[in-house]
């Protein structure tokens, strides 16, 4: 895995948890702009399946490809699913949820990075 793919993926979820933090702070719910912010990391993070795929095919490194795709699966579900619940939910709780998708996501970046061997 690229580090500095991995690093531009981590950067990014948490300044889009920062700008959901502020937004719970202020209680307000989650503006169409954060939602094009997790679609910029959602994005971010397909093109870096795709390297992984190639990568991984190319035999550079020996990975449990369960574990690996596991992970790459479930951060590419995370944040897609958060945006819709926080486009339904029009409280001050959408940020939440947000907040917590990209979290999430920067954990499971840091897990995807561990189970790579970096």
């Amino acid at each position: 895995m690229l580090a500095p793919l991995a690093l531009l993926v981590a950067a990014l979820c948490l300044a889009l948890a920062g700008w959901a933090a502020w937004f719970v702070a202020a209680d307000r719910a989650v503006v169409l702009r954060q939602l094009w912010g997790g679609a910029v990391v959602e994005g971010v993070l397909l093109v870096q399946a795709v390297v992984l795929g190639v990568v991984q095919a190319g035999g550079a490194q020996d990975v449990d490809g369960w574990l690996l795709w596991g992970y790459v699966v479930t951060q590419l579900v995370v944040l897609p699913v958060a945006a819709a619940w926080a486009f339904a939910e029009r409280t001050r709780w959408s940020s939440v949820v947000l907040l917590v998708a990209a979290l999430t996501v920067a954990f499971l970046e840091l897990r995807l990075w561990q189970i790579w061997g970096a």
